[in-house]
């Protein structure tokens, strides 16, 4: 039945036949059939029919909650079943903000230097979007912000404290300046992430607080695309330091600091609450706790 509760979520996730089949790389009668198999081992509806896919029935609906909840267990026992016979092994999959994305590299490869039979799959997601895939058993683990906004019942590990700085050209008049203020830079033509990203609502608050409005020419929730159009000198970035210093690297670009960050935000791994953990999230957790915190 697991083969058949994975098609079903796959569905209710695409809320397309085509591209629920696609997704699980199987032909599409393939998965019409296993849904009304489905249908017929728990007796009743789950799937409205027509001419296309018509949304889930109120049973459906709750059979989804069930589903994710077996399917997840049925994963956490292979994994245990695998461990007693060769040592920590299977798939991570682990969602993580746009600015974290060179800590998650540091903390897999850290892990699979202890555990080289786990596999890591690295998503990138903004905060709520990371909350909600843990919730749907859609992410294993997370990385993210710790206290800005609510995370519900998690366990977490912090790995860095975030501290933003200035990205500019090295043309930049700014580029000459060991340290500026944030009222410094009303006016300026920014590019920032978008909206959505908690980094950008961080961000926000701290030109609130120093009386600036800043002018954003590009938004993005892309770090690549902001550095790179700094790069062309048409405007500047606020980032945090880390990722700032790793993709500015041999690039023509300036660091410089910002004053007036009165509280640093603190970044970590993020796991849903549960007792007991699967091993290889326990060693996860472990070992996001054994890598020395940075600011």
């Amino acid at each position: 039945m697991i083969d058949k509760l994975e098609m079903f979520i796959a569905l209710a996730k695409e809320g397309h036949f085509g591209r629920a089949a696609e997704r699980l790389n199987i032909a599409q009668p393939t998965l019409s059939a296993g849904i009304k198999q489905l249908e017929a081992q728990l007796g009743v509806q789950l799937v409205h029919r027509g001419s296309r896919f018509g949304g889930l029935t109120p049973e459906g609906q709750t059979a989804l909650i069930w589903a994710k909840r077996i399917v997840d267990d049925a994963r956490q026992l292979r994994d245990r079943m695998k461990l007693s016979q060769q040592g920590l092994s299977g798939e991570v999959r682990l969602a993580v903000i746009p600015t974290a994305q060179t800590w998650a590299g540091r903390l897999c490869s850290s892990f699979a230097q202890r555990h080289p039979n786990v596999r890591f799959t690295i998503l990138s997601r903004n905060s709520r979007e990371i909350l909600q895939m843990l919730e749907d058993f859609e992410a294993d683990a997370g990385i993210s912000y710790l206290e800005n906004e609510p995370l519900g019942r998690v366990d977490t590990a912090e790995l860095y404290q975030e501290k933003y700085i200035l990205v500019c050209a090295r043309r930049s008049p700014f580029a000459a300046k060991a340290k500026i203020n944030w009222s410094e830079l009303e006016g300026q033509n920014l590019a920032l992430l978008t909206p959505d990203m908690q980094n950008r609502r961080i961000i926000n608050q701290l030109f609130a607080q120093n009386g600036v409005t800043p002018k954003t020419s590009i938004e993005s929730n892309s770090i690549i695309a902001l550095v790179s159009s700094v790069a062309s000198g048409h405007c500047m970035t606020v980032l945090p330091k880390d990722v700032a210093s790793f993709l500015s690297a041999d690039k023509d670009l300036s660091l410089v600091e910002i004053d007036g960050q009165s509280r640093l935000q603190k970044v970590g791994l993020i796991l849903p609450h549960s007792d007991p953990r699967t091993p290889v999230l326990s060693a996860l957790l472990a070992e996001a706790k054994r890598l020395p915190v940075a600011n």
